[in-house]
């Protein structure tokens, strides 16, 4: 269940202990800028708990929301047996029960890399979710592995991570777990899953992740 965190001013799962390794990130660098200059702003942190994040916004003056949706969403506890032996996942049940924010709106969103870790069933439903529960003029970071070969989907550097925020446009990475990669989409595929924002901002990062910044 998704969890809040709140400044003075307004109001984990388990992980494989690894090591940190520092990324450089011009999304988190173009939101942290934000995060500097406005007070009181709501973040929803989509990924595994980090109290490094917690402790980070919190002290900026602004309030976190956390909510882990790969981690929750490979559990078979969604999955629907159908008559011809296959699976449906019960996207509306996931969604009320993960995706509920009690009338919350949001400034700020860091999705990380979640979306490539999601069923197809679910990723459209829980982007359009997450649009409606952000604030007109809101921002969300998202990272997309890339899909330059057949490889990306088994690479061994696109481990289910935990993303640790700093106070520079670099970001800590940790591994958290060891979720299959489920999907890796091009950049004409993103600007479609992400119809409904606007203002694009790609980055390229070196390791083959590629970095958007959209806007509500």
């Amino acid at each position: 269940m998704p969890s809040f965190f709140g400044s003075k001013d307004r109001a984990g799962a388990g992980a494989v202990a690894n090591e940190r390794i520092s990324r450089h990130s011009s999304g988190w660098g173009q939101l942290l800028e934000r995060l500097r200059t406005e007070a009181s702003l709501r973040v929803l942190d989509i990924g595994p708990t980090s109290s490094t994040n917690i402790n980070f916004i919190t002290a900026l003056g602004h309030s976190i929301y956390l909510a882990n949706l790969a981690e929750d969403a490979a559990k078979r506890e969604w999955l629907i047996a159908q008559e011809d032996g296959s699976f449906r996942f019960d996207v509306e049940r996931f969604l009320a029960a993960h995706l509920n924010f009690s009338g919350r709106g949001f400034d700020i969103v860091l999705l990380w890399d979640t979306a490539d870790y999601l069923p197809e069933e679910l990723l459209g439903p829980a982007l359009e979710r997450i649009h409606e529960v952000m604030e007109p003029g809101g921002q969300m970071l998202a990272m997309f592995h890339s899909p330059a070969s057949p490889s990306a989907l088994v690479a061994p550097n696109t481990g289910f991570s935990r993303y640790h925020l700093t106070d520079t446009n670099k970001v800590d990475v940790q591994r958290a777990g060891e979720y299959p990669l489920l999907n890796a989409y091009s950049n004409r595929q993103i600007e479609k899953l992400l119809g409904s924002f606007k203002g694009f901002h790609f980055y390229l990062g070196k390791d083959n992740v590629r970095e958007v910044v959209v806007t509500r």
